[in-house]
């Protein structure tokens, strides 16, 4: 898959860019239904003797255009929405970079320099797609803005259990820890990048030692509780539980302002401080919650572990 990164005004020429058909929108998550208007794009543009392309943007436009948001946590942060796109055999990819001049740009403006100046003869859009300053462009006005240099084809919304699956139900289901419907409306589990850092070490006195993952920023999380995961280590995969939270159980009311990621691997005895790891969210377990003492906690936890190993076996 070819990337390339493009800011407003861009300056290639369309008579030297490929013909493609086009799938545009932010994508986060790649969910169902964003996978219906790139199957869409990849049958037309087989049909078609075209490219196949997929038109993006990074940042995420709240980044902009709220200026009290400071951070964005995404279901599919930019290279592992790169990762996939190419895993689905997309030829093209076109990032946009979004920023205060692009907010600007009045609707006809996007189309001819983003769409017509880059050569795309069809372009698939989701029924809620909106472009161009204050999103005053939508498929009504799209036609109209094409003046006949590229063909145009609307996807209906997606549903599941008679609600459209969108990146805003799924992040509403991470703030329930519902995991195991995450992996069914994005069609796989939720992927979390981090990096094990050296913690506290209480976990090897009870029997469960931890890893401590110290989560790349820019992906969203579920909610604190624990949970089965997969884990993925130097192209080895192994199962576990994980705990999100403040362990309450050793530390006071508000004396830890910061939650933290903590993994148990199962039949696993790595050193791998410093090692880049992928956790899966599998499966909700329960909530975080404060032991009378560590004798409780234990007892809970191994409970935890068969319900975990069960449901991986």
């Amino acid at each position: 898959m070819q990337v390339i990164t493009l800011s407003y005004p861009h300056h290639l020429q369309a008579i030297e860019q490929e013909e493609a058909v086009a799938a545009i929108g932010f994508f986060d998550g790649i969910h169902k239904g964003h996978q219906q208007l790139i199957k869409k794009t990849k049958t037309l543009a087989k049909q078609q003797d075209r490219k196949s392309a997929v038109i993006t943007f990074s940042p995420h436009p709240s980044v902009v255009l709220n200026k009290k948001k400071q951070d964005v946590h995404y279901l599919t942060p930019l290279p592992e929405k790169q990762s996939i796109l190419a895993d689905m055999t997309i030829d093209l990819l076109y990032i946009i970079t979004f920023n205060e001049t692009l907010s600007q740009l009045s609707p006809k403006a996007f189309i001819d320099h983003f769409i017509i100046g880059l050569n795309i003869k069809h372009l698939i859009t989701g029924f809620d797609f909106t472009y161009g300053y204050k999103g005053k462009g939508n498929i009504h006005t799209l036609l109209e803005d094409a003046d006949g240099c590229f063909e145009i084809s609307v996807v209906d919304k997606y549903e599941k259990e008679n609600e459209k699956v969108s990146s805003t139900r799924i992040r509403h289901l991470l703030t329930e820890g519902n995991v195991e419907k995450v992996h069914e409306l994005m069609g796989r589990p939720l992927l979390t990048l981090g990096t094990v850092i050296e913690g506290e070490k209480r976990g090897r006195t009870i029997g469960y030692p931890t890893a401590n993952v110290l989560p790349d920023s820019a992906y969203a999380l579920p909610k604190a509780g624990v949970y089965g995961v997969k884990v993925l280590i130097n192209n080895q995969s192994f199962y576990g539980m994980a705990n999100i939270g403040y362990k309450p159980t050793f530390h006071q009311q508000n004396d830890q302002t910061e939650q933290t990621v903590e993994v148990h691997l199962f039949d696993f005895d790595q050193i791998i401080y410093g090692d880049l790891v992928k956790i899966e969210w599998h499966l909700f377990i329960r909530e975080e919650q404060k032991f009378a003492t560590v004798n409780l906690l234990i007892n809970q936890l191994k409970q935890d572990e068969q319900q975990i190993r069960q449901f991986f076996s």
